[in-house]
C-alpha cells in the first residue's frame, strides 16, 4: 500500500504534456482521485473523451475543473478533500514571454503564490511544483519569471513549515522531449513536409528527459521532500546538431537551415548554478538542494564568522554526460511520441 492509496491528487495545469503523463502514471493505480485544474476545456473535454474511450473502469477516477491559477477563488473551490498537488501550471514558451513578460508574471509568479496560499489554507499535505532550468542564472523572461517562482515557493514553504501543515518542495529540470512546443515534433513536422529542418545554432547544447523521467523526478522529490527543497535530476545532454541528425536518421534527411538564435536563448543551459552546487546533496540519480533557513537576523552570522564559498562549477548541459547522434537515437526511442510518429510512417508505407 502506497502513500497514494485512496489519496486525491490534484494537478494544475493538468491537461499539458506533464499532466498526461502523470495520468498515464497514477490512473491504474491505488489513488483514490485525480483533479485536472486547467483553463482549456476543450483539452479537458480531448482528455475525458480519451478517458473513456481507452480506460473505462478508470475513467470516473478522474474528476476535471476550469479554472485558473491567476483566479484564487477557483483554486479555493478545487482544494477541499486534496491531499497532495502537483504544480504544472505555467506560461512556459521563452519567445511568447518575452514579448508579454507581464503575463507571464502573473502566471508563473502570481499564479504560484495563488495556489501555494490556497494549499496552505487548505491543510493539503504535500506539493510538488515544476521548474525549469531556465531559472538557473535567467536570462530571459520566462526564466526570470520561474525564478521568481522558486523564491515565491521557497517563502511559502517557511510559512507552510511553521504551521506545520503543508511540505512544499520544487523540481526543476531540462527540456521535456515531444512536450508540447518542444522542438522534436517540430523537427518531425518539417520533415514530413520535405522541408529543410531549421537549427537555430548547432553547437548548442540541451539537457534531454523523457516525461516518465520528469515523472519519476517528481516522485522523488514528493517521497524525500523537506521543506523548500529543490530536486534536480542528473540528466544527459546532446547539441543541438546531434540531435537534429539523430531525428533525420529516424524520419529522412532533408537537409538542415541555420536560423539564428531565437529571443531568450542560451548557449547552454544551467541546472544548479555553482553556489547550488555547494549546498547540494548528492542523491544518487538526484541533487538535492535544501532550503536557506536563515532568517533577516543577518548580524549572527557575520559574528559567528560564517563563511560561503562557491562550487569549481555549475551543473550545465555543456559538462554533463554529452550524448553522441546514436545514443540520442536511443533516447528518443523511448519517448511515446517518437513512437507513435514512427509506427504512423510505417502504417502509411
Amino acid at each position: 500500500m502506497s502513500v497514494f492509496n485512496g489519496a486525491t491528487l490534484l494537478i494544475t495545469g493538468g491537461t499539458g504534456s506533464f499532466g498526461n503523463a502523470v495520468l498515464k502514471h497514477f490512473l491504474e493505480s491505488d489513488v483514490g482521485q485525480i483533479r485536472i485544474f486547467s483553463r482549456d476545456e476543450k483539452k479537458q473535454d480531448d482528455m475525458r473523451h480519451e478517458l473513456q474511450a481507452k480506460h473505462p473502469d478508470y475513467a470516473n477516477k478522474v474528476k476535471f475543473y476550469i479554472g485558473d491559477v491567476r483566479d484564487p477563488r477557483s483554486l479555493a473551490d478545487v482544494m477541499p478533500g486534496v491531499d497532495y498537488i502537483f504544480h504544472a501550471a505555467a506560461l512556459k514558451q521563452v519567445p511568447s514571454c518575452e514579448f508579454f513578460p507581464m503575463q507571464a508574471v502573473k502566471t508563473n509568479i502570481e499564479g504560484t503564490d495563488n495556489m501555494l496560499h490556497a494549499a496552505i489554507e487548505a491543510k493539503v499535505s504535500r506539493v510538488v511544483c515544476l521548474s525549469t532550468d531556465k531559472a538557473a542564472y535567467p536570462i530571459n523572461a520566462m526564466g526570470i519569471s520561474k525564478a521568481m517562482m522558486e523564491h515565491v515557493i521557497t517563502a511559502n514553504a517557511r510559512v507552510a513549515a511553521e504551521r506545520g501543515n503543508t511540505v512544499i518542495c520544487c523540481t526543476r529540470y531540462g527540456n521535456v522531449m515531444c512536450s508540447r512546443g518542444s522542438v522534436i515534433p517540430l523537427f518531425i513536422d518539417q520533415i514530413k513536409a520535405g522541408a529543410p529542418i531549421t537549427i537555430t545554432n548547432p553547437e548548442m547544447t540541451r539537457f534531454l528527459m523523457n516525461l516518465d523521467e520528469a515523472v519519476d523526478l517528481v516522485q522523488f522529490a514528493f517521497e524525500h521532500a523537506n521543506p523548500g527543497d529543490l530536486f534536480v535530476q542528473k540528466a544527459d545532454a546532446s547539441t543541438i546538431g546531434d540531435l537534429a541528425k539523430a531525428v533525420q536518421q529516424l524520419f529522412g534527411d532533408t537537409g538542415t537551415r541555420i536560423i539564428g538564435t531565437r529571443h531568450g536563448e542560451k548557449l547552454y543551459e544551467t541546472l544548479l548554478t555553482t553556489e547550488e552546487k555547494l549546498r547540494s546533496e548528492d542523491m544518487g540519480r538526484y541533487f538535492r538542494v535544501s532550503a536557506d533557513n536563515r532568517d533577516l537576523n543577518y548580524d549572527k552570522y557575520f559574528v559567528k564568522g560564517e563563511i560561503l564559498t562557491q562550487s569549481d562549477e555549475a551543473y550545465t548541459s555543456h559538462n554533463t554526460i554529452r550524448l553522441d547522434v546514436a545514443g540520442v537515437v536511443k533516447k528518443l526511442l523511448t519517448t511515446d511520441y517518437v513512437q507513435e510518429q514512427l509506427a504512423n510512417e510505417n502504417n502509411k508505407g
